[in-house]
């Protein structure tokens, strides 16, 4: 813990150049911390690496884990068991390194053939829909992260939350799945009521529909989230089924003079207050 309180850096090497690990490593550097090198492999993570992390080495990942003190693994849940696994049956992972991944569906278990290295297991995801850009380095501020750790070392994961600039919560090893299966519950649903309700809009000829419901849909969570901790679980399913019914009498209804589009998909969902 005193390396994360000192006027010293840590080396950060970022395995993954997709929308995630190069906003870290953004932030990482601005609390102090040298980006050694990040990975990257298709030409679009190429470019963004740059975009985000000027000057900073494109590394093999054994090379770039060899040079780090802290590794950043933001790759996708399904590839990580596998690399870490792999990483350790080559011996490339070192006593005292601090190793951090930001899948949200695994705690520090996946990191397991790490720590028998002697690396510091952390488990640590930002509450954020990540664009990729420097947008979400501001946006983290705001954000909450899910830290899970080992009693000993889960001071070190909510210091370098800090140092981003977000709020620690703990999650305890057990529930992450319940935690993944939360995250990914609000952002599709969120998507797909925003992608219905401005094609709906667009249908009709507003322009923009982006930005005429944005202070809409930005008042309406913000007051959802207000009222969360009172407010029952919303009913996915239930919600999901209201719209079929309703796609379907919308359908059935009769239409009268002036009404109605032949083109109409029936995707007839609403957000309104009485």
């Amino acid at each position: 813990m005193s390396g994360l309180q000192r006027s010293g850096r840590l080396g950060l090497g970022i395995v993954g150049a997709g929308h995630v690990g190069p906003v870290l490593g953004v932030a990482l550097a601005g609390a102090g911390h040298a980006v050694v090198g990040i990975s990257a492999v298709s030409a679009a993570s190429r470019e963004r690496a740059e975009a985000m992390l000027p000057q900073v080495p494109v590394l093999e990942v054994p090379v770039l884990i060899e040079r780090s003190e802290l590794v950043i693994l933001a790759v996708p849940d399904a590839e990580l068991p596998g690399l870490v696994a792999g990483l350790a049956a080559t011996g490339t992972w070192q006593p005292g390194q601090i190793v951090l991944h930001t899948a949200p569906g695994y705690g520090v278990d996946v990191l397991r053939p790490a720590a028998a290295a002697g690396a510091i297991p952390l488990a640590v995801h930002p509450a954020l829909d990540f664009t990729g850009t420097s947008l979400d380095v501001t946006r983290l501020a705001e954000s909450w992260f899910a830290v899970t750790a080992p009693a000993a070392v889960l001071p070190i994961a909510q210091a370098l939350v800090v140092e981003m600039g977000g709020e620690p919560v703990v999650v305890a090893e057990a529930d992450r799945p319940a935690y993944a299966e939360a995250i990914a519950t609000a952002t599709a649903f969120s998507r797909s009521i925003v992608e219905q309700s401005t094609g709906i809009l667009r249908e009709i000829g507003v322009e923009s529909p982006g930005s005429f419901l944005s202070s809409l849909v930005r008042s309406a969570v913000d007051n959802a989230l207000t009222r969360a901790g009172a407010a029952p679980a919303i009913d996915v399913e239930g919600v999901l089924e209201a719209m079929r019914e309703d796609r379907t009498s919308r359908r059935d209804r009769p239409s009268r003079p002036g009404e109605g589009d032949p083109g109409d998909d029936g995707r007839g969902w609403f957000l309104g207050g009485h």
